[in-house]
């Protein structure tokens, strides 16, 4: 879920245990949740909500268990969820935004504060590095045998509209803008192609290499104890080492 390192967070998501993949599942439920607030339950005409359809099947969610995600969501009135966006510093001056969704923003703000702190970075304000991303929906095909025709493939992303591709170990990477993710992830389904994950993404404008031992270690665990938060949705930022 950290951003740069998109083909390493495929091949993660493939190690995850199950108290990690059922973290994800509540992730999940709490973003269709606003989704549905805001834009109801159907979603042949909440364009949100279908992308995070998408999303939930792609990391292995089952059918059922996405119905009643929504049928909870349709219902569940005592909860009030926000999404908010925090900025900051990693170590050695590592940008990082962190994507959340809670009820009790003092004490989403504590624990990310928190976080920083004791990992050799500092929380900022609203605006501090947002500057230096780019939002992006990206769009990630698996192809480890190499069985697909990139150039095909290649020609059907851009017919769709997608603005960039990449290929890289074993995946591909399209790029779209954000209003054209959901049109772009169905036509590519069309075509019969498998998609590994499609979201919104913030994409860095340039990168940062730690050298330092313990920079790097601090980063790392920055990046576990945030994605470990029940609040934290997704973790941007511009470490172009990353594991995560």
């Amino acid at each position: 879920m950290s951003g740069h390192s998109k083909w390493k967070n495929i091949m993660h998501k493939k190690e995850k245990t199950d108290a990690q993949r059922a973290k994800v599942f509540t992730k999940i439920g709490k973003e269709m949740m606003i989704a549905i607030k805001e834009g109801g339950a159907d979603p042949s005409v909440n364009r949100k909500l279908k992308d995070l359809i998408a999303k939930a099947k792609s990391n292995n969610v089952p059918n059922d268990n996405i119905d009643r995600l929504i049928k909870k969501a349709q219902g569940e009135n005592d909860v009030a969820y926000e999404e908010l966006y925090y900025e900051g510093y990693g170590p050695s001056g590592v940008a990082v935004i962190v994507y959340t969704t809670t009820d009790n923003r003092n004490r989403t703000a504590s624990d990310l504060r928190h976080y920083f702190d004791k990992f050799g970075g500092n929380l900022g304000q609203t605006g501090c590095v947002s500057y230096l991303f780019e939002d992006k929906g990206t769009i990630v095909i698996e192809d480890e045998d190499n069985k697909l025709d990139e150039d095909q493939l290649m020609e059907v992303a851009l017919e769709a509209g997608a603005e960039d591709f990449q290929a890289d170990d074993g995946f591909y990477m399209i790029y779209t803008a954000t209003n054209q993710l959901s049109d772009v992830r169905q036509a590519i389904e069309e075509k019969g192609y498998s998609i590994a994950s499609a979201e919104q993404d913030k994409i860095p404008q340039n990168y940062v290499t730690l050298s330092d031992e313990e920079d790097i270690r601090h980063m790392n665990l920055l990046l576990e104890h945030l994605e470990d938060n029940d609040d934290v949705q997704q973790v941007y930022h511009n470490w172009e080492n990353a594991d995560a």
